[in-house]
């Protein structure tokens, strides 16, 4: 057994909704840094490029509907490694304490007499609402939100969502893993709303080149999600403050006037 002197350490890391330049400074310096880089299902090609030749990557993502005792060996992984000395980086998507689980992964290095850093980053939920031009709180039309996830532990014996009561208490919910389940999650929400009109916008691959957003109510939005062929990654933003989605669309707009100015350049060359 190694004493603590020759042990590694562990960073678990959020890497941020997708786009690289959103990274944050100490986030780029651990990639640089580290021996051993295991990284999940939500960490872009763009990224990956950055890792360095000598780090050896391992990729434990997770996809929807595998084992949740997939995340055993990503544990295991962790320790095996910092248990011979190695600087190791756990590279989330998003913010690790943000429905990352990180929190579970720091516990096991806890049990374990590992030491670790816990940097964040910044979580889809966010991301994607400011690439798509909702303003996740304003005095107009919201000063209360809420997170929830869509994809609970399958292991619970009762949901801690109350998607009916939700908007009792807040006025935006974001909902993070719900497009798999929507049109469960759309019909609980509405036996608990008389608004049927309530906007509802979804984002797919926010922050990234091929951002994707719809919108919606809650009457439509499934049928609409359908027809527009949404798949996870993806983040479901529900309340009023939706509507400022068209008003300040930033990012598409931004995206327009870059290819126009790419098309001028290639014409005069």
């Amino acid at each position: 057994m190694k004493n603590k002197d020759d042990l590694g350490i562990v960073y678990i890391c959020g890497a941020g909704p997708g786009d690289p330049k959103l990274l944050t400074l100490r986030a780029l310096e651990l990639i640089n840094q580290a021996e051993v880089i295991l990284y999940d299902r939500l960490i872009g090609e763009e990224i990956i490029n950055l890792f360095p030749e000598s780090a050896e990557k391992i990729y434990v993502g997770r996809n929807v509907g595998d084992p949740t005792t997939h995340q055993n060996k990503t544990n295991e992984l962790m320790l095996k490694n910092a248990s011979m000395g190695k600087t190791v980086l756990r590279l989330k998507g998003g913010d690790p304490f943000i429905f990352g689980r990180g929190g579970e992964e720091a516990e096991i290095l806890i049990e374990n007499n590992i030491p670790f850093e816990i940097i964040p980053g910044i979580t889809s939920g966010i991301g994607a609402a400011v690439y798509s031009g909702i303003p996740l709180t304003h005095r107009r039309y919201g000063s209360a939100v809420a997170f929830v996830t869509g994809h609970e532990d399958p292991d619970k014996k009762t949901p801690e969502v109350n998607w009916e009561k939700l908007f009792d208490s807040v006025d935006t919910v974001v909902v993070y893993m719900g497009t798999e389940k929507l049109e469960i999650i759309i019909e609980k929400i509405k036996n608990g709303k008389k608004d049927m009109e309530k906007p509802v916008a979804i984002v797919q691959n926010g922050t990234l080149k091929n951002q994707k957003v719809i919108t919606g109510n809650l009457n439509n939005i499934v049928n609409l999600s359908k027809q527009a062929k949404i798949s996870p990654p993806a983040i479901v933003i529900i309340g009023d403050i939706v509507k400022l989605n068209d008003k300040i669309n930033w990012f598409n707009q931004a995206s327009r006037t870059e290819n126009a100015r790419e098309r001028k350049t290639e014409r005069k060359n």
